[in-house]
C-alpha cells in the first residue's frame, strides 16, 4: 500500500497547511490501521499513535487534480479523499454540505487530495508530480 498527499501549486502556505491537516484526518479515518499504537519514551510519558506510513506531499495544478481526481475515482485499486473549494471556503459543514449537493463534479477544484491503494496505481497517477516545496 502506498499514500500519497498532493496540494494545489495555488494555495499559499496557510491554505496548505491547512489542506494537509485536514486530509490527514481524513485519511487517519477513513482507514485506522495505518495509525500506528501508542507509544512511551523512557520516562513513561505517552506519544499517541501516528502515521506508520510514509506520506509523500506532492504538488499539481489545479487542472492537473481534476485530471487526477477523476482518473483515480476510475482505478478500483485506490481511494480518494478530495479537499475541494466549497469545503475551503465553508465556514462549517452545514453549509459545506448544502454548497456540494448543489455542485456537478466536474465542476470541482481541488486545494489537496490524498490517494490511497496499490503502490503501482498510486505511482502511475503521480509519478509525474514534483514534491511540494521544491
Amino acid at each position: 500500500m502506498k499514500v500519497v498527499m498532493i496540494l494545489n501549486s495555488d494555495l499559499g502556505p496557510g491554505l496548505a497547511a491547512n489542506t494537509a491537516a485536514v486530509l490527514g484526518i481524513s485519511l487517519g479515518n477513513s482507514d485506522p490501521s495505518i495509525i500506528g499504537p501508542d507509544l512511551y519514551d523512557r520516562t513513561r510519558t505517552l506519544h499517541p499513535g501516528i502515521t506508520q506510513q510514509n506520506v509523500p506531499v506532492l504538488t499539481a495544478g489545479t487542472q492537473a487534480m481534476k485530471t487526477i481526481f477523476n482518473r483515480g475515482r476510475q482505478t478500483k485499486a485506490l481511494e480518494i479523499i478530495g479537499f475541494n473549494t466549497i469545503a475551503h471556503q465553508s465556514r462549517d459543514y452545514d453549509t459545506y454540505a448544502e454548497k456540494l449537493a448543489r455542485a456537478e463534479t466536474c465542476e470541482l477544484e481541488f486545494s489537496g487530495l490524498c490517494i490511497k491503494g496499490e503502490e503501482s496505481a498510486v505511482n502511475t497517477l503521480t509519478g509525474s508530480l514534483k514534491l511540494y516545496g521544491r
